[in-house]
């Protein structure tokens, strides 16, 4: 059942934004933006909590479940002063998720064949 709610949140969350991007004035970059931020902002008031403990993998995947690891790094961390230490807990629970993407992004580069 775990697998399913995960596919149904993640689903339906993609086919609204897909619907945002098709319908809407919305470039995909603008869209991209507002989804980081509404999942920060969701992530700090303690949304976002409720909504992957419900929905798992489906909510932690798109780009608010980034968004609501940056807030979580920030909201772990006993009061960080000044910007380097903000920065720090920022990326703390985020760091590896990016880490993972570029490693992803270089082996895809190294199989694939680019065309430019």
């Amino acid at each position: 059942m775990e697998y399913v709610r995960a596919f149904l949140a993640g689903g339906l969350l993609c086919a609204i934004v897909q619907l945002i991007i098709d319908r809407g004035k919305w470039t995909p970059a603008g869209v991209a933006v507002t989804l980081v931020v509404l999942g920060v902002f969701l992530g700090f008031s303690g949304a976002y909590d409720r909504f992957a403990a419900w929905a798992g993998a489906g909510a932690t995947m798109p780009l608010s479940g980034f968004g609501y690891f940056l807030a979580k790094g920030v909201a772990g961390e006993p009061q960080p002063r000044g910007l380097m230490e903000t920065g720090a807990a920022v990326f703390r629970l985020a760091g590896a998720l990016v880490a993972f993407m570029v490693a992803g992004s270089f082996v895809a580069a190294l199989i694939c064949k680019p065309k430019g």
